[in-house]
């Protein structure tokens, strides 16, 4: 029995859904995306990008921005500076263990405060991309996205994050807290004197739990077809996964 063009790809797109649902192999997959469309254009490739790139970003920050959004994230909570961790334990030590919590909360909430400041700045990193950005974020590692924001982002990040991070620190009597705690501390004999930037040094690990996220982000759209929300995004990421499997290397 011989099937016409259209009753073939019907065919074909009936056999993926059903295969989906059966979790067949990645591979079997891609074949079957392969099929069923061609190459995306220089121009859908760009939009495919930049979408996915506006959406990890957008996730990331509206998440990090909510109160607790860094406080109860293990993977990026803000804990005492590494020179500062005897401080904490000292202070835990003579029953003043709410102070160092005080300061944590107060750091976390800083990261948080400053997050929503970032949304503009990926924007223009993203309408700033080039072809040869796009190539090499389709292609290139699980983390070619964040690595491209890392690039042209950080400096900007920490230009807008540094004040607000100052703000907040101030508003919540941190900076009072962490200074006189550093004071008494170094004035106890024998100890290795400890002088942190407490505004850089938040402003150092939010920007690091930003990268964090959007990595976590990118992974999930290059991984997880259900993660692709559009049809632009199905076809663009189909693509780079056929062209992955034809070269591993990439």
């Amino acid at each position: 029995m011989q099937f016409t063009k259209s009753q073939a790809s019907s065919k074909l797109l009936f056999t993926f859904i059903l295969l989906l649902f059966h979790q067949v192999s990645q591979a079997q997959i891609n074949e079957l995306l392969g099929k069923l469309g061609s190459k995306p254009s220089e121009e859908q490739i760009q939009s495919g990008i930049k979408e996915a790139l506006e959406k990890a970003t957008d996730l990331t920050v509206e998440r990090l921005s909510l109160e607790n959004g860094f406080l109860q994230n293990p993977d990026i909570k803000i804990l005492f500076p590494p020179e500062a961790r005897k401080v904490e334990s000292t202070l835990r030590k003579i029953g003043l263990g709410n102070v160092a919590d005080d300061v944590i909360t107060s750091l976390n909430r800083a990261a948080e405060d400053a997050a929503k400041e970032a949304k503009p700045i990926f924007t223009d990193a993203i309408k700033n991309m080039t072809l040869k950005d796009v190539q090499q974020i389709l292609l290139g590692e699980q983390n070619a996205a964040t690595n491209y924001f890392q690039k042209t982002t950080s400096d900007s990040l920490a230009v807008k994050f540094s004040p607000k991070i100052d703000q907040s620190l101030s508003k919540t009597d941190a900076t009072k807290i962490w200074e006189s705690a550093m004071e008494n501390y170094n004035k106890l004999p024998f100890v290795k004197p400890v002088q942190t930037d407490l505004t850089k040094y938040v402003t150092d690990k939010a920007i690091e739990g930003l990268f964090v996220e959007i990595a976590k982000e990118e992974v999930e759209i290059r991984e997880k077809i259900g993660a692709r929300t559009s049809p632009l995004l199905q076809s663009v990421f189909g693509y780079a996964e056929q062209e992955k499997a034809k070269d591993p290397k990439k």
